[in-house]
């Protein structure tokens, strides 16, 4: 018999009880029984990170998925400063750094913006996948394998429709990985939003 892959999402939101999306989101996944939520603001509130434990759950993780909302072209401070410390030389990356090796790694992220004002002729004068680069040279540095990104633009301004259907994309993409990533990433980008 198969064993379900082992999913870890990562999320990082410093105002879980204000989010009406990323909210809705983590509860999609959590709605999914080889998926484990791990709250990064609500385990270490005073940013003082059990490393030991983080690797322990990276290592067992089929599949990594980073989840948060976008702040300021990037990630929340917490996620950032658990990228600094956990995954560490020799253990993620570098010399015998092998122990993220082959496993696949994806973004949620939830954008402000709707998908015209990531144009180069819209308001932050990019496409999103402009600020990408380092999340993308840390899945190659680690031996990941990058996953099409999955994100909900206009995120402050979508119906709640909008947020339902989003939620249950990604409720059924976790149901169903790893099928789900080879036809999500012969399809591109995966991007909902006004």
């Amino acid at each position: 018999m198969t064993t379900a892959p082992r999913i870890l999402v990562v999320y990082a939101h410093p105002m879980h009880n204000h989010s009406r999306v990323n909210r809705r989101l983590s509860d999609a996944a959590r709605s999914v029984p080889n998926v484990r939520v791990h709250d990064l603001y609500e385990s270490y509130p005073d940013f003082h990170i059990d490393i030991e434990h983080e690797q322990a759950l990276l290592r067992d993780a089929d599949l990594i998925v980073f989840q948060y909302p976008v702040q300021w072209y990037s990630m929340p401070s917490l996620l950032k400063e658990w990228i600094d410390v956990v995954l560490e030389e020799g253990w993620a990356y570098g010399n015998d750094g092998t122990a993220l090796q082959g496993k696949d790694f994806r973004l949620v992220a939830t954008a402000g913006g709707d998908i015209g004002s990531y144009q180069a002729s819209g308001y932050h004068g990019y496409p999103f996948s402009a600020f990408l680069p380092s999340f993308q040279q840390m899945a190659t540095l680690c031996g990941m394998r990058w996953l099409t990104p999955f994100v909900l633009y206009g995120a402050r301004d979508v119906n709640d429709d909008t947020v339902e259907a989003h939620a249950e994309t990604y409720r059924q993409y976790l149901a169903s990985y790893p099928e789900s990533t080879a036809v999500n990433d012969a399809n591109g980008s995966a991007a909902v939003g006004n």
